[in-house]
């Protein structure tokens, strides 16, 4: 088992951690639903009730949150004492969007609800370039035998512009660009791949055709679902994986170079902190907790955040 540290428990299933630079994390709750912070001692303060489903956060432009609203996609099913997400129903569903949390008055407002006209379905995660604008995925949204197929999408963080930069991916979930900007992860939940693209410019990523095998950085074996990602300063992908239950990492060049379990099969994100960037804090959605860890590099620096 890793060298892990409960910081805190209780959570209605945690996502999007954000390490702050004065020590505390910004999570969602993605049953909450709400915006919450975890301060070092493990005391959880509500920043805001945000309706429908937060699903990932990061710092944007003039220190707002920027999150994936998944539109109450899920609903908690407790198994074996452990919380699950199950689809949910059209009578529950409010649609996607993208929001924003003012941390000091707790004001969400949102930012985008649409793209071309069709309305986004799932977002999931986030990730900010250096120049206002960021990618997120759409996870879509699944009902009966009836499936949207969605996408990446990159928008600027004023509201001005959306646009969809890769179509089809097969429910994406955490995305994350690598340490010097020029690479953009995503990770599929149900193929259990990391895919890659070259980043040409703001919300330009290099063409890839259907045999372009550089595309898929590392495909898991066997059977092995896929949350959400950061990259660490080595530019190692560290996916939280589902099922076996903890953060794997995926070297630049395609290979498993570490696995660290949680004891939690819904480990679901990772984000770095602390000082030196070194301290990996990890939430564990079916327990509902926030654990964290040493890690033995620093991690990427986050635009809008590690300044």
């Amino acid at each position: 088992m890793a060298q892990l540290t409960e910081v805190t428990a209780g959570l209605a299933f945690p996502e999007g951690p954000i390490a702050m630079p004065d020590g505390s994390v910004i999570l969602v709750e993605m049953f909450g639903p709400r915006l919450t912070r975890v301060l070092a001692d493990g005391t959880k303060q509500v920043i805001a009730e945000v309706p429908g489903g937060p699903n990932g956060a990061a710092i944007g432009p003039g220190g707002l949150v920027y999150i994936c609203n998944n539109g109450a996609r899920f609903f908690p099913v407790d198994m074996d004492g452990l919380t699950f997400p199950a689809g949910s129903g059209p009578d529950r569903y409010r649609g996607g969007s993208i929001d924003t949390v003012d941390i000091s008055t707790g004001k969400v407002t949102t930012l985008y609800t649409h793209c071309d006209g069709v309305r986004l379905a799932a977002p999931n995660d986030l990730v900010f370039d250096t120049e206002g604008g960021f990618y997120f995925t759409d996870h879509g949204y699944s009902h009966d035998r009836t499936a949207t197929l969605t996408g990446i999408y990159y928008a600027k963080a004023d509201g001005s512009m959306i646009k969809e930069v890769v179509f089809p991916a097969h429910e994406p979930n955490g995305i994350g660009l690598s340490p010097d900007g020029k690479i953009l992860y995503w990770a599929e939940t149900w193929t259990g791949r990391i895919m890659r693209r070259r980043v040409e410019g703001p919300g330009q990523l290099a063409e890839a055709g259907m045999v372009d095998t550089w595309q898929c950085l590392y495909g898991f074996p066997g059977f092995q679902l896929l949350d959400s990602l950061a990259v660490d300063g080595d530019g190692n992908v560290c996916v939280a994986t589902l099922v076996n239950g903890g953060i794997s990492v995926i070297s630049p060049e395609g290979e498993l170079v570490d696995f660290f379990p949680t004891g939690d099969i819904l480990t679901t994100n990772v984000c770095f902190g602390g000082p030196d960037l070194k301290t990996a804090y990890i939430t564990v959605s079916g327990t509902g907790k926030l654990l964290k860890m040493p890690w033995k590099c620093a991690g990427a620096k986050l635009n809008y955040l590690n300044v």
